[in-house]
C-alpha cells in the first residue's frame, strides 16, 4: 500500500538555492556590480539558483525601486540555466500582488513569497491573501516561504492543500525548525509540492523525509559541499553524507549566532567580499563573535 507522500517531488528550481545577500557600498546604497559578481560566484560555485529580495538579502529594508533595479541586474548578468527567484512577499497583500506581477512580467524563473508577518492572520486570512499573489502571477512559479519565527504566524499543511489548487503554487520554503513540517507537507499535498528546507542545519534530515533541497545561506561559503552532500544522500551514500552534515554544523551553527544575515555578511567580509554592513536596524557582528566565526571559517 503507497500513501499520497510515497513519491519523491521534481526539485522545481535545482537543489541548492542560495539566498543572496545584498551587498552595500560605504554610503550605504546597494552595489549592484559586486551582487552580479556575486551571484556569478555562487552559480559557478554549487547554486542552481539565487534567491534575491529575501530576508538575507534584508528585503524590508529594500525599497521597491531597489529590488527591482537589484533583480534586473543579477538576472541580466547570469547564465539562464541559473534560476533567478525574486522574493516578493509582503504583509500588504496589494503589494505582494503589484511585486509579484512585475516578477512575472520582467522574466523571474520564480517567486518566493513569504507569509504575511506581524498582521498575524488567520489561515482564511493566509488563503486569500496567496489567492490574490497566485491569480496575479499567471504561470510563473510560486515558492511559498513559512517562517513562524520571523512572521509570529504559521501557514498549516491543510491551507497549503487547498491553495494547490492554483497550478502555479508548486514549492515551499519550510523553516519552521520543524522536520515534522516536510512530512506534514507531504502527507497533506504528495509529491507534486517540492518543499525546500529553509534551514542549512536541517538540510540532510529533510531530505530524508521528502525534502528537494535547500534555500541556503552557508551556500555562499560551502555551496560545492552542499551540493556534495546532496548527491551522496541522493546515491544513497548515507556514511559521507552524513560526514560533510556532521563537518559543517559549526558553520551552521555560527551563520546563525545572532540575526541573519549579520554573521553571513562578516564572513563574507573575512572571505575577500566587502559586501558592506547590513543596513539599519541591524548591526555589525561584534568584534567577539567576529573572531569566533574566523576560527570556523579557518577550519574549514
Amino acid at each position: 500500500m503507497t500513501t499520497k507522500g510515497t513519491k519523491l517531488s521534481n526539485p522545481l528550481f535545482g537543489r541548492v538555492l542560495t539566498a543572496m545577500v545584498t551587498p552595500f557600498n560605504n554610503q550605504g546604497e546597494v552595489d549592484y556590480d559586486l551582487a552580479i559578481k556575486l551571484s556569478n560566484y555562487l552559480f559557478e560555485n554549487g547554486s542552481d539558483g539565487i534567491v534575491l529580495c529575501g530576508t538575507t538579502g534584508e528585503s524590508p529594508t529594500l525599497s521597491w525601486d531597489e529590488q527591482h533595479d537589484l533583480f534586473v541586474a543579477v538576472k541580466g548578468s547570469l547564465d539562464s540555466t541559473c534560476k533567478v527567484i525574486v522574493g516578493t512577499g509582503s504583509n500588504c497583500t496589494s503589494e505582494a500582488v503589484d511585486a509579484t506581477r512585475k516578477a512575472y512580467q520582467f522574466g523571474a524563473d520564480g517567486a518566493l513569497v513569504v507569509v504575511p508577518y506581524y498582521n498575524k492572520p488567520p489561515q482564511e486570512g493566509l488563503y486569500n491573501h496567496f489567492s490574490s499573489v497566485a491569480n496575479a502571477a499567471k504561470d510563473l512559479p510560486l515558492m511559498l516561504y513559512n517562517i513562524p519565527g520571523r512572521t509570529g504566524c504559521n501557514l498549516l499543511s491543510k491551507t497549503v492543500k487547498k491553495l494547490m489548487k492554483f497550478s502555479n503554487i508548486l514549492s515551499i520554503k519550510a523553516a519552521s525548525g520543524r522536520i515534522e513540517e516536510v512530512t506534514e507537507l507531504r502527507s497533506a499535498c504528495g509529491s507534486d509540492l517540492s518543499v525546500y528546507s529553509g534551514d542549512d542545519s536541517l538540510l540532510l534530515p529533510m531530505l530524508s523525509v521528502g525534502a528537494v533541497g535547500v534555500v541556503s545561506v552557508a551556500s555562499h561559503l560551502v555551496g560545492l559541499q552542499l551540493r556534495e552532500m546532496i548527491e551522496l544522500f541522493l546515491k544513497g551514500d548515507m556514511s559521507n553524507a552524513l560526514i560533510i552534515h556532521e563537518r559543517l554544523q559549526p558553520l551552521f551553527k555560527a551563520l546563525f549566532m545572532t540575526t541573519n544575515p549579520i554573521p553571513v555578511k562578516a564572513a563574507l567580509e573575512l572571505s575577500g567580499w566587502d559586501v558592506g554592513n547590513p543596513r539599519s536596524p541591524l548591526s555589525p557582528l561584534t568584534t567577539d563573535m567576529r573572531k569566533q566565526l574566523s576560527i570556523i571559517l579557518k577550519s574549514l
